[in-house]
C-alpha cells in the first residue's frame, strides 16, 4: 500500500470532536420517538468461523432469517469488511468488496448459485500495511454510468483518515488525508454525491457527528455535531437508505450483543430529527458487521 505524502490540516470543527468528554453509558440513546415509513438494510457480518451471513433489518423492529454461507474464511482471519454489493445473476447471485485479512486487503468476488451454494471465490490482494487501520469504507458514486467514481477511505489507529481514488483498472491513487479522527469509534457512509460524501460517526465520548469531506484533493473534512452525548455504547453504525433524503442506521453494542435501530432525516447538524424503532430481536455476537449494498447504479445514499 502506498504511503500518503501529504498530511492536511483539518477544519477547526474537528478539534470539536477529538475533545469529546466521556459520558455515561447508556443501554441506547435517548431519542424522541415519532412516525416514520418502514424502511429497512441489509446488514451483512463475518462471524468468528469465518461465515458470511445476510440478514435483513427493519424499522418495525424486525430482524429476519439470517442466510450463512459457511467457512467463506479461515477461523478468525478477517479482521474488517467494508460494504459488500450483492446482486442476483442469472444463476443465483454476486457478492463483491473488500476485507482485510491480517496485514492485507483484498477485493473479494463470490458468486452463489440458488440454492446459497458457493460456486466461486475468488480473493486478489490489493496491499499491505492494513494492521494500523481499524476502519475502511468503498464510496462509489453512480454519476456516470459507464465510468463511476470510486473511492475508498481508511480510518487508521493514531486518528488520520485516509481516502484513495480507485481506477478503472483497480490501481490506487492517494487522494488526500486529515488527522483529528482518533475519537472516533465506528463510522457509516451516508451520502454520496457528485460534490462530497458524507460519514455518520460516534466517539467513545458519546457524541454523534456528520464528517462531509468534498470531492477535491485538499481532503478539508467539515465536521458538524449531531448530537452531544448517549452515543458511545456502540462499536458499529451501519446505515442505508430511507425514502429520499433520510437513513436507517444499525448500531451495534457487542457489549452487550444487541443492537438497535433508528431512522435520521436529512442531517443538519443539531436540527437532524432521529427516531428511535427499538431494539433488534436477537444476538448479535459476530467481530465484524457491514452493509450489503444493491448494484451501484441503485445505490443512492441521500443522507445529508
Amino acid at each position: 500500500m502506498r504511503k500518503l505524502h501529504t498530511i492536511l490540516t483539518m477544519v477547526a470543527a474537528a478539534a470539536g470532536m477529538v475533545a469529546a468528554g466521556t459520558t455515561t453509558a447508556a443501554a441506547s440513546p435517548a431519542i424522541s420517538s415519532t412516525t416514520t415509513a418502514a424502511c429497512g438494510l441489509n446488514l451483512g457480518s463475518v462471524t468468528a468461523g469465518g461465515d458470511q451471513t445476510f440478514q435483513r433489518l427493519t424499522t418495525m423492529p424486525s430482524a429476519g432469517a439470517k442466510s450463512v454461507v459457511p467457512n467463506l474464511y479461515a477461523d478468525g482471519a478477517v479482521r474488517m469488511s467494508g460494504s459488500f454489493v450483492n446482486e442476483p445473476t442469472a444463476t443465483g447471485s454476486s457478492r463483491y468488496g473488500r476485507v482485510v485479512l491480517g496485514d492485507a486487503m483484498y477485493q473479494h468476488w463470490v458468486e452463489l448459485d440458488k440454492s446459497g451454494k458457493v460456486t466461486s471465490s475468488q480473493l486478489a490482494r490489493i496491499g499491505g500495511g492494513w494492521s494500523k487501520f481499524i476502519d475502511h469504507e468503498t464510496s462509489t458514486f453512480n454519476d456516470d454510468p459507464t465510468h463511476p467514481r470510486t473511492y475508498e477511505y481508511a480510518l487508521r489507529s493514531d486518528g488520520t483518515l485516509f481516502r484513495w481514488v480507485v481506477g478503472d483498472t483497480g490501481v490506487w491513487k492517494a487522494y488526500g488525508s486529515a488527522p483529528g479522527f482518533a475519537s472516533v469509534k465506528s463510522m457509516t457512509l451516508i451520502s454520496k454525491a457528485a460534490a462530497y460524501d458524507t460519514f455518520l460517526a460516534n466517539t467513545r465520548g458519546g457524541a454523534l457527528y456528520t464528517i462531509h469531506i468534498p470531492v477535491n484533493n485538499a481532503m478539508k473534512p467539515v465536521v458538524t455535531k449531531v448530537r452531544a452525548a448517549t452515543w458511545q455504547g456502540f462499536e458499529t453504525l451501519v446505515a442505508g437508505q430511507c425514502g429520499n433524503y433520510g437513513t436507517v442506521v444499525a448500531g451495534i453494542d457487542k457489549d452487550t450483543k444487541s443492537a438497535f435501530i433508528y431512522t435520521f432525516g436529512h442531517a443538519n447538524g443539531a436540527k437532524t430529527s432521529i427516531t428511535g424503532h427499538g431494539k433488534l430481536p436477537g444476538t448479535f455476537t459476530d467481530p465484524t458487521y457491514f452493509r450489503f449494498a444493491p448494484p451501484v447504479k441503485s445505490d443512492w445514499l441521500f443522507g445529508e
